[in-house]
């Protein structure tokens, strides 16, 4: 009796793996955001990384002050081309 069981369960097991040899489960097709989820992400990114670049300008040790607001300058200028080119590109 245990040898069928056995024996039973190892050919069940053999066919389910070879039938999911054959026919492979489809995957997920990838979840796309609309555009404007998308603008609203990159949006986010350039705040984000506007706000840390100003941190560091702002704390660094050795700067002085015409260096970081010469530095802040170009850094709102590049900020603001940016702003330019994602409000464009909606």
């Amino acid at each position: 009796m245990k040898k069928y069981l056995i024996s039973a369960l190892l050919i069940v097991g053999l066919s389910t793996t070879a039938l999911a040899q054959r026919h492979p489960p489809r995957p997920a097709a990838p979840v796309h955001p609309s555009k404007t989820q998308f603008t609203n992400s990159k949006a986010s990114e350039l705040n984000k990384r506007y706000r840390n670049e100003k941190r560091l300008i702002m704390s660094h040790p050795v700067a002085t002050k015409k260096m970081k607001a010469e530095q802040i300058k170009a850094l709102n200028l590049r900020y603001q081309n940016e702003k330019k080119l994602l409000k464009a590109a909606r």
